[in-house]
């Protein structure tokens, strides 16, 4: 089985991890490339083999194309993933779902109404090290779990971005909203609700805009550092971070405190997986390294999608899930 996919929005998410993956699956034909910016698509068109066009409309009328990744800015998902279900399309959509609970409750009632799959890029779930933790969590070998602790930070959007300038969309309320809990925060939220097999049901934050500023100058309107106390529903306790101030090397790590032992993923720069049981036995998983702005590898996501496509499977990570987390980040604002 093979078929074209189109992208909408040509920024770094796409030239990085999407197009490079879709053009490495053996069922994709062509890509076909959207962006407001008409010459940013034929841009990525041309890297990568595919094709531009320069209306929505244009990818959503093609009957040869059968899924659509919309890795559009935040404020747009809920339009344009909305337009591509009910245009009879299968959608992996960029996280956040949504930038409100509300939008991602009108995907949602899009997806059910198409009968079409919607798969949210949620793609830490999708890296060795924390697959191989929810397997050592999920067998109880070290006992239940207690507490956690999750960090994610590096030094802000405007370095990643395609025209890595201060004017990045990361920093406008408008289009953004959430800042770096909607950018980072949720990749975390979702990453403890996977391993856990829980969710976060309480939450005390702090957040401010501490450092970033805009083209102008001026300190932007949207968090850039978030620290915060959590409670899940099965009693589990939490802290989590989230920055784009990290001026060193990012951080990416989780800790995960239970009755026989401790995990720590990615804390320790040469072992992506530790377990330090009580007895003081350590084991160490010699496994990839994660995907970060300056180490781009494969993500999996892609290849996951395209699968449960092809396969007729539910998603890996459904909308439900996706909603989850996002109702999280919506607490963090709340109480911030």
């Amino acid at each position: 089985m093979r078929f074209n996919v189109g992208i909408i929005g040509c920024g770094s998410i796409t030239k990085f991890r999407h197009a490079p993956e879709y053009k490495a699956n053996p069922h994709v034909d062509e890509i076909v490339f959207y962006d407001r910016n008409f010459e940013r698509a034929q841009h990525l068109a041309e890297e990568f083999g595919g094709r531009a066009v320069a209306r929505l409309e244009d990818l959503l009328t093609d009957p040869k194309i059968v899924a659509i990744s919309d890795c559009s800015s935040n404020e747009a998902h809920h339009v344009n993933t909305t337009k591509a279900l009910l245009s009879g399309k299968h959608v992996l959509c960029e996280k956040p779902l949504a930038i409100s609970v509300e939008h991602a409750e009108e995907i949602i009632k899009a997806e059910q109404q198409s009968g079409k799959k919607l798969m949210i890029d949620h793609n830490q779930r999708f890296t060795k090290a924390h697959q191989k933790a929810k397997e050592i969590l999920a067998s109880k070998e070290l006992g239940e779990v207690l507490t956690f602790k999750t960090s994610f930070g590096h030094q802000g959007p405007e370095t990643w971005g395609v025209t890595k300038t201060n004017a990045t969309w990361f920093f406008r309320k408008d289009r953004s909203h959430s800042g770096v809990a909607g950018d980072l925060g949720i990749h975390k939220l979702d990453l403890i609700h996977y391993l856990l097999d829980d969710e976060i049901e309480d939450v005390h934050a702090f957040s401010g805009a501490l450092d970033k500023v805009d083209e102008q100058g001026q300190p932007i309107t949207v968090c850039d550092n978030v620290v915060c106390a959590c409670k899940t529903k099965k009693g589990r306790l939490g802290t989590a971070s989230f920055s784009w101030t990290y001026y060193g090397k990012e951080d990416n790590s989780t800790i995960i405190y239970c009755q026989k032992g401790v995990l720590k993923i990615y804390h320790d720069p040469s072992v992506p997986l530790l377990v330090e049981k009580q007895d003081g036995t350590l084991v160490k998983y010699d496994l990839e390294q994660i995907q970060t702005n300056d180490n781009q590898t494969s993500s999996g996501v892609i290849d996951a999608f395209i699968q449960c496509i092809v396969k007729d499977e539910v998603p890996p990570v459904t909308a439900q899930e996706a909603l989850a987390s996002l109702k999280v980040v919506e607490k963090i604002l709340a109480s911030s």
